[in-house]
């Protein structure tokens, strides 16, 4: 019902602190949170780039996001990895149609790499958080998009304090966990999956996805994302990485 859309968005506008006269109003608030520490090595981080591009300026993302009241919703790109060091790789973009898509995915690619190292997690989320404070746009629904290939081991402000703050805020937290291929691929993906659905993921509906290494990483996060901007269930994605 309206009066209840209008309470949610109002009830957000307090969490996150945005004032409700000043800024333009978005479906959705996403803040795409990248893995970029030392263990990323250059053809994974282009895997990463490169499945992030694909799917933001894929049509069915892009009608998810343009299809809301406010035929629209706004984009956030970090990269973390160093305590406390979490960096806005690439700042807020209104994606309105297929245009201001392909052109964001454009900025995605052509970014430079963050210097990080480590696996400080929670700085990340806590770094996403503040993004979204400060947003120059009011979102009636905000997430936090995690993806990574380990646990959170050296932030300032650990995972599940930063999840919990998050969560409270009224912020949904999903987490995309990369497992590499190896030896111990199955007991090491276990692991992973449940440190992320332990200390990372949050919020009505949170999930984990899996990819397989990073050549199914494009394949993975096109399914995480249509999840989260639309709600609707995985499907093949054009042209995904096999």
């Amino acid at each position: 019902m309206l009066w209840r859309r209008l309470l949610l968005t109002a009830a957000l506008f307090v969490a996150f602190g945005l004032p409700p006269a000043k800024a333009q109003t978005v479906d959705l608030l996403l803040v795409l949170c990248v893995d970029a520490s030392g263990s990323i090595d250059p053809e994974e981080f282009r895997f990463q780039r490169e499945g992030y591009a694909a799917a933001i300026r894929d049509p069915r993302i892009v009608r998810a996001m343009t299809s809301g009241p406010n035929r629209s919703s706004a984009l956030a790109f970090v990269e973390w990895g160093t305590p406390g060091g979490a960096m806005t790789a690439i700042n807020w973009g209104r994606v309105h149609d297929q245009a201001s898509a392909d052109a964001y995915a454009e900025r995605v690619l052509a970014a430079p790499r963050s210097p990080q190292s480590y696996n400080a997690l929670g700085d990340a989320i806590n770094h996403a958080m503040g993004l979204i404070r400060t947003a120059p746009f009011r979102g009636e629904r905000a997430v936090i998009d995690v993806s990574g290939d380990g646990p959170d081991n050296r932030s300032l402000v650990p995972a599940p304090l930063a999840r919990d703050e998050a969560v409270r805020a009224g912020i949904t937290i999903n987490a995309l966990a990369v497992v590499k291929e190896g030896s111990s691929v199955a007991e090491r993906g276990e692991r992973l999956v449940a440190s992320y659905q332990r200390d990372v993921i949050g919020g009505p509906g949170a999930f984990v996805v899996i990819a397989r290494d990073y050549p199914d990483f494009a394949q993975a996060i096109f399914n995480k994302m249509i999840r989260e901007v639309a709600g609707e269930p995985a499907i093949q994605a054009a042209g995904a990485a096999r």
